[in-house]
């Protein structure tokens, strides 16, 4: 049997200014055809578990394309065209199976629905060839992905460690229908729901309860059901809360969809967020100060997995206006400030202007690049291989880095954006991140499973950047209305 397969990640925020070229798709640009099965085999993500399951059947499978990049802006419709290409191309070729590591929310230049115009394109050259899809929990599903799709299955978890798991229940399921079982049936439900990132944590809350129904139907047998808390800072129709359920038969897969909307909507209000002052936020993790450990202060306002610029410096300077000393900070993205300490080298001292470089394009002022004097500590090329929970065994690249030394803080800067994801972002560098009373990661959930084994404390700030969690920051124009909580009196289902 040969089985097409493919990995295309990305989770755009449309109010991003950060572009989403090509060369974002991988530590050196997305790898092709065998490069692209080397670089997936053997890690914890939805290809790698393709290429496992395959393996332990003796099947043939071709790769198409790994690529994946950090949320950022609108992807460019070049990159769109030659990565959704390659993989319709591999299916055009022929095969028994296609089997997608996707995303959910991505949103390209001239494809709005860059998942769901992927997938109407590869039916359009293999209208019968089975299709099972393996998403982030935080896809914006759409009619088109429930069309198209034999078999979705979505993440359970954020932080998402599950990739590799969820790959291998798309492909079992898909497996078992070509081994002669039943086809499944995908069914979907969409309530009027905008969540916020910081409601779609799985550990607790009405996402926690969701996502045990999820799984009960699941123990009753039904073939999988997913709660997808959706991606908020998407100006596109669907953005938002889905559940997608897959059944035996049609009817059976829709009734529990229906069932877990209706709850999802009932506790609707556990699925939105307030921020705090973020000297508030700031003065708390002052309190909360331990010798030996450092508190964690999560930057979600300039989050990378969520498309922040990663180059903001308000919650850094309101550190420094309380007071705070020894902060561990980064990494903050400013290409101009490493070229800087690469000119200048190590142990220079050096006066840079700091961050703040991208206009946010928000109806807040724009803070000027931060001044300060800084020696530089260290330089390196900015490639770490993950060891944490999370992309586990995959190599990342953060462009050149710079470490540069304050008397109040020491700060790793880098060329490109990079989420804390790992403690290799620090350690790559010689930065031993334990060694601070405060790191300041620009971060909401990916950090945690590595960071906060080794912090005292956490403390949530919101820095009002491109992922603030204040919707009213955003304007949106494409989002279907009327959907809570923009519109309080939106009603499911609606009348």
């Amino acid at each position: 049997m040969k089985i097409v397969a493919a990995r295309l990640n990305h989770e755009t925020n449309t109010f991003s200014p950060v572009a989403t070229p090509l060369s974002a798709f991988g530590p050196d640009g997305p790898t092709f055809g065998r490069a692209a099965y080397d670089s997936a085999r053997g890690t914890r993500t939805g290809l790698g578990a393709f290429i496992d399951a395959a393996a332990s059947r003796g099947d043939e499978i071709a790769v198409a394309v790994n690529a994946t990049a950090n949320p950022s802006g609108t992807v460019d419709a070049a990159a769109y065209e030659q990565l959704a290409g390659s993989i319709v191309d591999a299916a055009r070729s022929g095969c028994d199976a296609v089997l997608l590591d996707l995303h959910g929310a991505m949103v390209a230049a001239a494809a709005p629905d860059g998942e769901g115009e992927l997938l109407q394109r590869i039916r359009a050259v293999a209208p019968e060839v089975p299709l099972a899809v393996a998403l982030d929990l935080h896809g914006n599903v759409t009619q088109a992905m429930v069309d198209a799709a034999d078999v979705i299955v979505g993440f359970k978890t954020y932080p998402h460690v599950d990739m590799h798991e969820t790959g291998a229940h798309a492909a079992r399921l898909l497996f078992g229908w070509l081994d002669g079982g039943a086809r499944p049936q995908v069914a979907w439900a969409q309530p009027p729901l905008l969540s916020h990132t910081l409601r779609s944590a799985t550990g607790d809350g009405a996402m926690q309860r969701a996502v045990q129904r999820a799984l009960k139907f699941e123990d009753e047998g039904l073939l999988a059901a997913t709660v997808f808390a959706g991606f908020s800072l998407a100006d596109f129709r669907d953005a938002g809360m889905s559940v997608v359920t897959v059944g035996r038969d049609r009817e059976e897969a829709q009734r529990a969809a229906d069932e877990l909307a209706r709850q999802i909507w009932a506790e609707r209000d556990g699925f939105v967020y307030t921020s705090e002052p973020l000297a508030d936020s700031v003065a708390r993790a002052l309190s909360l100060q331990t010798q030996g450990r450092p508190v964690l202060l999560l930057d979600h306002g300039d989050n990378v997995m969520a498309g922040g610029t990663c180059d903001t410096t308000t919650l850094l300077e309101e550190c420094l206006r309380q007071g705070m000393t020894n902060l561990g900070v980064g990494p903050l993205a400013d290409a101009a400030t490493v070229a800087q300490a690469f000119d200048a080298g190590i142990g220079a001292h050096i006066s840079v202007a700091l961050g703040n470089k991208l206009p946010l394009g928000l109806p807040v002022p724009q803070r000027a690049p931060f001044a300060c004097d800084v020696a530089v500590r260290a330089l390196g090329d900015g490639r770490f291989r993950i060891s944490g929970p999370i992309y586990t065994g995959e190599t990342w690249n953060m462009g050149r880095t710079a470490v540069l030394q304050h008397e109040a803080f020491t700060v790793v800067v880098t060329e490109r954006p990079m989420e804390p994801l790992d403690l290799a972002v620090f350690e790559s560098v010689g930065v031993d991140p334990r060694g601070f009373d405060w790191l300041l990661l620009k971060s909401r959930m990916y950090c945690r499973p590595t960071f906060v084994p080794i912090a005292a404390g956490l403390v949530e700030c919101d820095s009002r950047g491109t992922c603030s969690s204040d919707y009213a920051l955003f304007r949106f124009a494409k989002l279907r209305r009327p959907i809570y909580p923009l519109d309080p009196r939106a009603a499911y289902p609606a009348p």
